[in-house]
């Protein structure tokens, strides 16, 4: 039987040596920072998805943005293709949102041991602006089983 895939949207935020990240307060990864992002909606564009999804999570509006990569999470029901994009410019002040509260951190401050533990995988790449692509596997408990990531 073959699993739904979802893709999804990722966006982080980058401005001079610091990334901003968002402590995720209800849903899917909820305790953990994450980047903006999330469902497409039916026959939506991936950039579309990704400004809106912005947006509504943290309440700026992308003006200039860069994919750097792409990740492909298998679960045990759906497997989930992440596009990573890298908000470079945007307006208006990042805000607290019923779904996300931003916090900026220095590269040498990023919060892994609170982040899904794939993320040690791609970020590198992410911080160097490697372009990358990975794959990675989660067990019904979110445990991480396998990754891979390769420079594209």
């Amino acid at each position: 039987m073959s699993k739904p895939i979802q893709p999804l949207t990722l966006c982080i935020l980058r401005q001079d040596n610091k990334i901003l990240l968002a402590m995720k307060k209800r849903g899917f990864g909820e305790g953990k920072w994450n980047g903006y992002g999330g469902k497409l909606n039916e026959e939506e564009p991936l950039e579309d998805a990704l400004a809106r999804e912005v947006k509504e999570e943290s309440t700026v509006m992308l003006s200039l943005y860069e994919k750097r990569g792409e990740m492909i999470f298998t679960f045990p029901d759906i497997i989930r293709h992440v596009y990573i994009y890298e908000g470079m410019k945007w307006g208006g002040e990042p805000m607290e949102t019923e779904e996300m509260k931003p916090k900026w951190f220095t590269f040498d401050e990023i919060p892994f041991s609170n982040m899904w533990v794939s993320d040690t995988g791609w970020f590198p790449y992410f911080l160097k602006r490697i372009p990358f692509k990975g794959e990675g596997e989660f067990d019904s408990d979110h445990n991480l089983l396998s990754l891979e990531v390769k420079e594209v």
